[in-house]
């Protein structure tokens, strides 16, 4: 029961008190592109949730069986490998993780959703190099999660991604039919809503887990 309270309180914390896009504002430029539509922003929402709920624990991986100083050994008992360290290659095997799995979840979209593929465009490839994406199995190491952790975190970081730009989305949506000064319309707009979005969802912060 206390674990499943204490990956409950990481889930919650993740996606409302440091969501990735509103309180380290990571991955900003899908964000702000692909905002701009309902239906492509839960596309790309779902693409991130799956990314990185499979990344961070893959990261994970590789990183405490095959980086670390001595990870080898763990499962190779070679005299040799105890002090092979290879976690300079880190921040490589992480984007080369990420990097297929984006090619996967692009190649698994053209093939079941055209019409979501066409609206996602260029974006989609470019979720290889969004920063929550990395930021999360960086966030992810250097907080020294467990491997259960790490499921939890990298899928409730996908949520909290998710929720934010669908919520963009619909905000954005209602916009088009209001009354906005000319030297405003489109990104100045967008990024004033991004900061008082952001501000509404500091009242989470006061929520102690």
């Amino acid at each position: 029961m206390d674990l499943l309270v204490h990956y409950l309180s990481l889930a919650t914390k993740s996606i409302f008190i440091e969501n990735i896009l509103l309180a380290f504002f990571l991955g900003m430029c899908s964000f702000l592109a692909i905002s701009k539509n309902v239906e492509a922003s839960k596309g790309i929402g779902k693409a991130v949730i799956f990314v990185n709920g499979l990344t961070v624990p893959v990261n994970w991986v590789i990183k405490n069986y095959i980086l670390d100083p001595g990870a080898l050994y763990k499962w190779i008992p070679i005299e040799s490998l105890k002090d092979v360290d290879l976690s300079f290659l880190t921040l490589i095997c992480f984007i080369a993780t990420i990097a297929a799995l984006v090619q996967f979840v692009e190649m698994f979209i053209d093939k079941f959703s055209p019409t979501l593929y066409n609206s996602l465009g260029i974006f989609l490839p470019l979720i290889t190099v969004n920063c929550s994406i990395l930021g999360a199995s960086v966030f992810m190491d250097e907080r020294a999660y467990t491997f259960g952790e790490s499921v939890v975190f990298g899928s409730s970081c996908g949520v909290g991604f998710y929720l934010a730009i669908v919520c963009m989305a619909a905000i954005r949506f209602k916009l088009r039919y209001s009354n906005i000064p000319d030297g405003l319309k489109g990104l100045g707009i967008t990024m004033i809503l991004t900061g008082l979005l952001s501000m509404a969802y500091l009242a989470f912060s006061g929520i102690q887990l």
